[in-house]
């Protein structure tokens, strides 16, 4: 786990300015934590990212460096992280990042799996990883006292039942998909507009939980375009979240294109605050270094050039990574019924703990099904917790 800023050093109380763009017309104060935080997403174990960003504020302020470009920052950094062995292929996915994050291509991180096989806890060691903020639970919780739950039983046609789905009773394992599948698109409506916020400010998210149907989030209409963008496309939500099988888009970790949103072009000034993230703090790197080649663009094409044009080459695609846990049976079955255990208060339509399991089966099978795709289909277990975490950590800096 991310420790928090250790001790505070007397470099802390000297402020660095970093300037961006052509003519060094903007700025940002230079900060050693969400530096740190950065180099850990390319995999440098986190004391040594804490190490290697004061060992560059102190080289920047021993040698009277106030005032440093971002590129002269960036030669400095590498040193560094050669130095300490950290080469290429560590300075590669610094830069990545940085142009990932620079050019707000939309990601999202759909974390599945049935019960009790670790998808929250991935969800959260990943997301701590990357650094990235957002993470969305895609499920219900079958109580009075949620409000979604709430909200969603009483805004749809046919009601959410009561107890989980994969706890109750089903004439065949048709019968149980179906109703699975249903329940996904209930709640994926009621995650709509955090996606839909997500995909429009081309910020990064991270969905879990059981009630996840990849087809959903996969489909053609909804991965080419953020349907929030435009307000003709309102339609197209309620048909996609009624289609299950339409062939999925692509997904890979493609190169991002370079593209620069007009409505983030406006801030002159990137002030990092300690306490922010690292993909803020690039954001705003972004909008200041490319608001004067925004601004000359517009007065270039400001007359002849189609509104409409311009905010479709400001939107790049999203990028959609599916995830799907799996659990050996043996290993299911144990924390299955630890989990239970600890909840012996609720009461659910059905007993037989094998057909329980079964379901949560079924489920499982269906998830996996996905495999034929091309999506990733993660084994996991207690015992090699942290080296499923490590490989999902390079499988999506791929």
């Amino acid at each position: 786990p991310f420790s928090t800023r250790n001790a505070s050093s007397k470099y802390d109380f000297v402020k660095v300015k970093v300037w961006l763009g052509d003519n060094a017309d903007h700025y940002y104060v230079l900060s050693r934590f969400l530096l740190s935080r950065m180099l850990t997403v390319t995999k440098i174990p986190n004391h040594v990212a804490i190490k290697i960003a004061l060992e560059l504020k102190k080289l920047l302020i021993d040698n009277s460096l106030l005032d440093v470009s971002q590129s002269d920052l960036e030669a400095n950094l590498f040193k560094l992280m050669e130095r300490r062995g950290y080469g290429e292929e560590y300075i590669n996915r610094y830069k990545m990042m940085t142009r990932f994050h620079h050019q707000r291509v939309p990601l999202v991180i759909l974390v599945c799996g049935t019960a009790c096989v670790g998808k929250s806890t991935i969800a959260t060691q990943l997301a701590q990883r990357l650094n990235l903020p957002n993470v969305l639970q895609a499920k219900y919780q079958p109580t009075h006292t949620d409000i979604v739950y709430e909200l969603l039983r009483t805004s749809t046609d046919a009601p959410l039942a009561s107890s989980p789905v994969w706890a109750r009773e089903f004439g065949s394992s048709e019968e149980l998909i179906t109703e699975f599948c249903r329940e996904c698109r209930i709640v994926r409506k009621g995650l709509g507009g955090d996606l839909k916020k997500a995909l429009k400010d081309g910020k990064p998210i991270i969905i879990e939980g059981i009630h996840l149907d990849p087809s959903i989030y996969l489909m053609d209409d909804e991965n080419k375009s953020s349907a929030a963008l435009a307000p003709a496309n309102d339609g197209e939500n309620k048909s996609s979240e009624r289609s299950e099988s339409e062939t999925p888009s692509e997904n890979k970790l493609d190169a991002p294109r370079d593209n620069h949103g007009d409505e983030h072009s406006s801030v002159s000034v990137a002030g990092v605050d300690d306490e922010g993230t690292v993909a803020s703090a690039v954001d705003g790197i972004a909008s200041a270094s490319s608001r004067s080649v925004d601004t000359k663009d517009e007065t270039v094409n400001n007359n002849d050039a189609d509104p409409s044009v311009r905010k479709e080459k400001s939107s790049p695609e999203p990028i959609i990574i599916p995830i799907i846990l799996k659990m050996a049976e043996f290993d299911h079955k144990a924390l299955l019924e630890e989990w239970l255990s600890t909840r012996s208060a609720e009461k659910y339509n059905l007993q037989d703990k094998e057909k329980l399991v079964s379901n949560l089966k079924t489920i499982q099978d269906y998830l996996c099904s996905f495999t034929s795709q091309g999506y990733a289909v993660v084994n996991i277990s207690a015992t090699t917790f942290p080296q499923t975490l490590d490989w999902l950590h390079n499988h999506l800096l791929q």
